[in-house]
Order: C-alpha cells, then sequence, then structure tokens
C-alpha cells in the first residue's frame, strides 16, 4: 500500500494510493475533494501549512497511510471491503477520521475495491454491486443536470448549494440542461442567464503522466 501526493483537478493537492496484490495486480484511487465541505462531514486532513499550497497540502494524511494504515492491512482479502473499511476507521479511532484523515482512508478504500474487480476479472460497477448484493438490478446511471449554483459556489445569496434534475434520460437530458434552465436565473438571482451551466460527471483527479512517482509529491 502506498500513497502519494498528487494534484486534482483543480489544481490542489488530493491524495492517491496504490494497492498492490501478491498476483501483481494494481489498483489505484485518485481522491476526489470539493470546492466546500460541510460542518457534519468526515476530516479532510490538510497540512496547514500557509507557506506549501496554501495550506492545502495532503502529507500529512499521505505518510498516515504509508506509516500506520498500509502496514496494518497488508495481508487481508480484498474482496472483504467492509472488513478493510470497517478495520481502518478503527485504526483511526477518532469520530470524524480526523487522524488519518477521510482522504487518505477514502484513498485506500478506492484502491482496494479496484484492486478486487481487477482480481476477480469483473468490471468495476459490477463488483460494486455485488458488495451490495445486487445480482442481477442493473441499469446506467442518470445524469443530473446542475442549472444553478448557490452557497459557497457561487457570488449570489441562495441558500442551497446546487439545484439539480435528473427525471430525463440519455440525450433528452442535453439540450434540456444546455437551454431549458434559462428561465429560472433572473426570477432567482436577478441577474442574466450565462452563468447557467451544465454539470456532468468528470474524473476525479488528473494525471500528467502514466508514470509513477518515487516521490509523495
Amino acid at each position: 500500500v502506498h500513497a502519494r501526493q498528487i494534484r486534482d483537478s483543480r489544481g490542489n493537492p488530493t491524495v492517491e494510493v496504490d494497492v498492490l496484490l501478491d498476483n501483481g495486480l494494481l489498483g489505484r484511487g485518485s481522491v476526489p475533494s470539493g470546492a466546500s465541505t460541510g460542518e457534519y462531514e468526515a476530516v479532510e486532513l490538510r497540512d496547514g501549512d500557509k507557506k506549501v499550497y496554501m495550506g492545502k497540502g495532503v502529507l500529512k494524511s499521505v505518510a498516515a497511510v504509508n506509516d500506520d494504515v498500509g502496514p496494518k492491512i497488508v495481508g487481508m482479502d480484498p474482496c472483504c471491503q467492509k472488513e478493510i473499511d470497517e478495520f481502518m476507521m478503527k485504526i483511526d479511532g477518532t469520530p470524524n477520521k480526523a487522524k488519518v484523515g477521510a482522504n487518505g482512508i477514502l484513498g485506500v478504500s478506492m484502491a482496494i475495491c479496484r484492486a478486487a474487480a481487477l482480481a476477480q476479472g469483473i468490471p468495476l460497477w459490477k463488483h460494486i454491486a455485488n458488495l451490495h448484493g445486487n445480482k442481477d438490478n442493473f441499469q446506467l446511471p442518470v445524469p443530473m443536470c446542475n442549472i444553478i449554483n448557490g452557497g459557497k459556489h457561487a457570488d449570489n445569496k441562495i441558500d442551497f448549494q446546487e439545484a439539480r434534475v435528473g427525471r430525463l434520460k440519455g440525450a433528452r437530458l442535453l439540450p434540456f440542461g444546455l437551454f431549458q434552465p434559462a428561465p429560472f436565473k433572473r426570477p432567482l438571482t436577478g441577474q442574466p442567464t450565462h452563468g447557467l451551466h451544465l454539470q456532468l460527471p468528470t474524473a476525479p483527479a488528473s494525471r500528467f503522466s502514466t508514470v509513477k512517482p518515487a516521490t509523495t509529491d
């Protein structure tokens, strides 16, 4: 188990974890990070050094994974996702994952999940379905269309962070998301409609090279 610091799609540091199985298969998890964090959410452990990445570095969480969590979970069955996740929370020992950081724990969990799917020779979505006991009721996800932002995501006074619709499926959602929401913005904000946009799922983190770095940054 090896963690490192990388940059996410916003250019901010985040945690990436590799889990190497004894058969040589490797699972990798890159932790997504939102623009805002609720007061009741688990702790995203940051370094706090304002001179480095404005305090957003994650080397503390990386070290906790490499020095504490990783060595203790080596040898566990990657297919036992729930048992490993619960064990990592026990290692952390805090109610909000403040010691290791939810970002570190999530990175390990994601990497293990992908490694387990590879070990079984099945797609990741099918492995996740199996973990939930879903054997045959498979459906494609319905895209959510973000029609207006509020809260910390915007410069308006709307309390809700995001207003989304997701009833339409497939190709019908795209033209709806691009054109239909426009009449909503001026009544809600008094502003023109050019700030509306369609938010589709994106990768949690970006990598500029396929070469694994030897250092933690």
